[in-house]
């Protein structure tokens, strides 16, 4: 049997607790009547006496039924406050001297965490002093100061909280899981929760308040508190507060500062000092309102016993004086490292990444509030070698072309980026700047790049790896002597490729008879173009994409018409460089990483997404196309100037598209890749026609490129290639039959048999043998030749040949008469 007082009954509290609902979601709001302010002052004495009794005498049993009603309601409310990590700058690192150091932050709020022990005292005291002298004594909520708020607010003052150091915190705790919202509506409702001025609101802050004081002591709370609170603009926290407003750590305030960053607090819209110019609070009135509310700050620490008499005249006769150190965000920073460009790659991609999240909206948090260390792949070292051989030669901008020019380099088996340097400086704000820009030459568009630049010869690495794969080999004999070459001469199991012939010429080297090694050292077009029709076409584009070759933009796919041989397909040097590493190593390619390795704000290491190596080509295909390149760089070859000249075998090829709108050179070493491209960002001016720095435009790259292979050989060194087999030099040798006296037909057929290539000379020639019949072979018969050679055949015209006698086989006899022809076909 209940023998309880009747007002106790549990019934009857619950329906009591259900009959004030409407007051705690009561809207604090100035009166406009006098009736109405009566009103609100006994609600809000109401509200105290819930307070005092919830949170000061729980246990007191002589409480009214009301606010029994209301301790039923505040104790049913959530206590369990939970604190996410607060947003804070994420590091971009890189190496210098085998040192990490910090490159560029990003950050949506400049906020660095600190610990007790790395903030001064003075600032602890100080925002006690001012803000909550009863913090240490007093319980979580400030019932003077909540009672104090709610009569001002009634009686048509400002609209006040009264809170204690404990409800401020929780109050910013709620906001800053607002700032991690992306939906503007979630957003806003977010904020009237977590701010609104509501009974609610108040209520369920005081509730968090006692949860956190029962689980954290008050010296955590008090620098939670001095973590998340914001001081203007972008700044929060008291490490980036100290920083930003007087190039000091927290920890290194003094008096005067410390009272300063706290005097923000009170309204940091108003009171910051960055903003000299304000006429209410700037530098012409000394920053009136701060150092207003500052002295008053100095005073309540002087009242509290933190400060003597004669430090609290010192310090408000001090004026205010910032020292403005702003902490840039973005990779604007990474300017004095020549490293922006590389920066905005990894921001690129972390945002593309899932790594850092599952959508956009999360990646982008991660990066802007995730307080990451991302430490990267690039050697500041080498970067600066990369970027002063560069610009000593490419001007940022130049009268009558839009000049642009890149360098690129990638560890072979690993795929990291080392450098990553180009001619322009970095800017990617909204104001054209002449020499600036915001688009990186070296990477694809989705990665802050460019649409790409057609690569010239520079394609013709996998040209060879087609010609090799097909059994063909490296000192098989070219004729390079024809210039146009009929679509129908093609094939390729891609695509159509029907369309006018196709008139190729020559940059360097000769046309004539030679082996494929010599058309790779000289880069002799009409070599590769006979190459191709002697190939599928579609195997070249194959091999190409075997070494994670594809379009730098979607709006350039890759092409396989006959003119895609001497690279008429729009790809980044970073694309480049990367399958040419693949080529270097065995045929092993590995997608491209920036970032080694990244810790999340609490110390964990967090999962990055590895470099992909798969076998884009065979290695003994590899190792024949490394052999044929090696002539490139050796002497006769078109980029021996480029070669460092150290030891370090090398292999690579140069690239000059029609015109020289673009060059490019491309190497590598068993350890490392590197792409130099020089160009037209736009238009069709051309590269030779112009001077850098003495230096023709068609030979530049490799002036730019050899102390910067110079300087990486250096660091990394490098092993020989791995041979080729005699099948790739030699391919399957074949002995060249005798087929004189045969028809042309014949002839054609039996060598075809053999894997030779055939032609027939129009032109015949004095020999013994028959008119029409084959006179000769060139190679002659008994010549070993490689599989695929060609073979010329040459017809007789008779002129040689002794006179027939008559009645010899096949010849009328004097009384021979023509056989009759039959009347139906044999076996008819």
């Amino acid at each position: 049997m209940d023998t309880s007082p009747q007002f106790f009954r549990r019934d009857r509290m619950a329906d009591l607790s259900r009959r004030l609902e409407p007051l705690r979601r009561y809207e604090i709001t100035p009166a406009k009547t006098r009736l109405g302010v009566f009103a609100q002052i006994g609600i809000a004495c109401l509200m105290a006496a819930v307070l005092v009794a919830a949170v000061v005498l729980p246990g007191f049993l002589g409480v009214s039924a009301a606010a029994s009603a209301g301790i039923n309601g505040f104790n049913q409310l959530p206590s369990d406050l939970k604190i996410m990590p607060f947003a804070q700058d994420s590091a971009i690192y890189a190496k210098k001297g085998g040192v990490e150091v910090p490159i560029a932050s990003f950050y949506a709020q400049d906020r660095v965490n600190v610990s007790w022990g790395a903030v001064a005292q003075t600032v602890k005291d100080a925002t006690v002093a001012a803000e909550d002298p009863r913090f240490y004594s007093e319980g979580a909520v400030d019932i003077l100061g909540t009672v104090r708020g709610a009569l001002s607010t009634v009686s048509g003052g400002s609209v006040q909280g009264g809170s204690s150091i404990t409800q401020q915190y929780v109050k910013n705790v709620e906001v800053q899981q607002c700032d991690a919202l992306t939906d503007a509506k979630a957003v806003q409702a977010c904020y009237q929760n977590a701010a609104g001025q509501t009974l609610s609101r108040k209520v369920q802050e005081m509730r968090y308040a006692v949860g956190l004081e029962k689980e954290y002591s008050k010296n955590q709370i008090l620098m939670g508190y001095l973590n998340v609170v914001g001081f203007g603009g972008q700044v929060y926290g008291i490490e980036s507060a100290a920083h930003y407003y007087f190039g000091v750590t927290a920890a290194q305030l003094n008096l005067v500062q410390a009272a300063t960053l706290v005097a923000i607090l009170n309204n940091p819209a108003d009171l910051r000092i960055d903003q000299p110019k304000n006429a209410a609070n700037g530098a012409a009135n000394g920053y009136k309102l701060t150092k207003e509310r500052r002295d008053y700050v100095i005073d309540r620490m002087y009242v509290n016993h933190k400060i003597t008499a004669a430090q609290r005249t010192a310090a408000k006769a001090t004026p205010v004086k910032p020292t403005i150190t702003p902490t840039t965000s973005g990779c604007a920073t990474a300017v004095r490292y020549n490293a922006a460009f590389f920066c905005d790659y990894v921001r690129d991609v972390v945002l593309n990444d899932s790594a850092f999240g599952a959508t956009s909206a999360d990646r982008w948090a991660t990066l802007n509030r995730g307080g990451l260390k991302i430490y990267t792949t690039l050697n500041l070292d080498l970067q600066a070698v990369a970027q002063q051989s560069l610009s000593s030669y490419i001007p940022a901008s130049a009268n009558g072309i839009d000049l642009g020019a890149s360098n690129v380099s990638t560890e072979t088996g690993t795929g990291r980026i080392i450098t990553m340097v180009e001619n322009r400086a970095f800017n990617n704000t909204d104001q054209a700047v002449p020499g600036t820009t915001a688009v990186n030459y070296n990477t694809d568009e989705a990665y802050g790049g460019s649409q790409g630049f057609q690569t010239g010869s520079t394609f013709k690495a996998f040209d060879l790896a087609a010609w090799l794969e097909a059994g063909h080999s490296l000192y098989d004999t070219i004729d390079a002597t024809h210039y146009d070459f009929p679509t129908s001469d093609f094939t390729n199991t891609c695509a159509d490729i029907n369309g006018p012939d196709w008139q190729v010429s020559n940059d360097e080297g000769s046309a004539g008879y030679l082996s494929v090694l010599s058309a790779t050292a000289q880069s002799v077009n009409t070599a590769f173009a006979m190459m191709g029709t002697k190939v599928d076409l579609c195997s070249i584009l194959n091999a190409a994409k075997g070494l994670d070759v594809h379009p730098a933009s979607a709006g350039n796919p890759l092409n396989s018409f006959p003119s895609m041989i001497l690279g008429t397909n729009y790809l980044s040097p970073l694309t480049m460089a990367t399958a040419y590493a693949g080529i270097a190593n065995g045929g092993v390619v590995c997608t491209p990483v920036a970032i080694d390795r990244v810790v999340n704000a609490d110390g964990s290491e967090r999962a990055v997404t590895p470099s992909k190596c798969t076998q884009g080509l065979a290695p003994n295909i590899a190792a024949g196309v490394t052999y044929a390149l090696q002539g490139v760089l050796q002497g006769g070859g078109t980029a021996a100037s480029a070669n460092p000249d150290d030891g370090v075998p090398i292999m690579g090829k140069t690239g000059t598209t029609d015109n020289s709108l673009q060059n490019w050179l491309v190497t590598s070493t068993s350890k490392v890749s590197t792409a130099t491209w020089v160009g037209n960002v736009s238009g069709a001016t051309p590269l030779r026609s112009l001077d850098f720095n003495g230096i023709g435009g068609g030979d530049v790259k490799f002036h730019i490129a050899r102390p910067i292979l110079q300087a990486i050989d250096q660091a990394y060194g490098g092993a020989p290639f791995t041979q080729p087999s005699d099948a790739q030099l030699y391919g399957t040798q074949v002995t060249v039959p005798d087929v004189s006296g045969q028809t042309p037909q014949v002839a054609q057929s039996e060598l075809q048999n053999l894997g030779l290539t055939v032609t027939v000379d129009p032109n015949q020639v004095d020999s013994q043998q028959p008119a029409g019949q084959v006179a000769s072979t060139n190679p002659s018969a008994g010549s070993r030749v490689n599989s695929g050679d060609s073979v010329t055949i040459e017809v007789s015209n008779g002129s040689g040949a002794p006179a027939p006698t008559p009645g010899a086989p096949g010849l009328p006899g004097p009384t021979d008469q023509p056989s009759a022809p039959p009347t139906s076909p044999p076996g008819g």
